[in-house]
C-alpha cells in the first residue's frame, strides 16, 4: 500500500512523516501498476464499441481523474504527515487508503483505452502535498476543512464527467459512479470529524487550481 507502514508508530516527528510522504509520492507516481484492494466496479462489464473520438474523449476523462486521485493522495498524505489528533491522521490514512483504489481503477480504465496517466503527475502530488502539510499545520479542524470542500468539488467535477462520458462507456461510468458515492462518504467524515468552513476566497482559489489541472491532465 502507498501509505508508509511507519506511519503506524505513532512516536514518529513531523519530519519523519513528511519523508515519508516524499517516499508516498515516488511509490505513488512511479508504481507500476498500482494495486487496488477491491474490485473494480467496472469488473464484469464488457467492453463497449466506442468510436474514436469517443475513445479519446473518454480517455482524457478518465485521465483527469488518475490527476484527481494522484492529488488526492498526496493532499491526505499531507495532512496525515502533520495531524495533531491520533484519530485524525487514522482518518486520512484511511480514506487515502480509498482513493488508492480509485486510482487503481482509473489506470485499469486507462490502460484498455490505450491511454496513459498524466505525465504531470509527480506535479500534481507534490502540490497537493504541501497545500496539505501547509494547512494542516493551522490545525486538524483547517485539514478536515480542505478535505470537505476538495470532496465536494469533486464529487461535482465526477457528476459533470458521467454527463459528458459516451453513454455506452459502461465501463467508464460504473467507476466514476462508485469514485463519486466514495468521494461523498469521504467529505461528510471530515464534516462530522470537526471540518471548519474554508473562507470564500480559499474555495474559489481551489476550483480555479482544480480547473488547471482537469483542462491539463485532459491533454497530457
Amino acid at each position: 500500500m502507498v501509505i508508509i507502514m511507519l506511519m503506524e508508530d505513532r512516536n514518529l516527528t513531523p519530519l519523519d512523516r513528511i519523508l515519508a510522504g516524499v517516499d508516498s509520492a515516488l511509490r505513488t507516481v512511479n508504481a507500476e501498476p498500482t494495486r487496488a484492494a477491491r474490485t473494480n466496479p467496472a469488473a464484469g462489464i464488457e467492453e463497449s464499441e466506442l468510436t474514436d473520438d469517443e475513445k479519446v474523449h473518454a480517455a482524457g476523462l478518465m485521465r483527469v481523474n488518475h490527476a484527481g486521485e494522484i492529488a488526492a493522495q498526496g493532499l491526505y498524505q499531507g495532512h496525515a504527515a502533520v495531524a495533531w489528533d491520533a484519530e485524525v491522521q487514522a482518518q486520512m490514512e484511511q480514506a487515502a487508503d480509498e482513493e488508492l483504489d480509485h486510482l487503481a481503477w482509473c489506470e485499469q480504465r486507462l490502460k484498455e483505452l490505450d491511454s496513459e496517466p498524466s505525465v504531470l503527475r509527480l506535479f500534481w502530488y507534490a502540490g497537493s502535498f504541501a497545500i496539505g502539510t501547509t494547512s494542516g499545520v493551522l490545525g486538524d479542524k483547517w485539514s478536515l476543512g480542505f478535505i470537505e470542500e476538495t470532496e465536494r468539488q469533486v464529487s461535482e467535477h465526477l457528476s459533470d464527467h458521467l454527463d459528458r462520458l459516451p453513454e455506452n462507456d459502461a465501463k467508464s461510468r460504473a467507476i466514476v459512479a462508485q469514485m463519486r458515492d466514495e468521494e461523498e462518504v469521504h467529505g461528510e467524515n471530515a464534516k462530522n470529524a470537526g471540518a471548519a468552513p474554508l473562507p470564500l476566497a480559499v474555495r474559489g482559489l481551489m476550483r480555479g487550481v482544480a480547473r488547471i489541472m482537469k483542462s491539463t491532465a485532459y491533454r497530457v
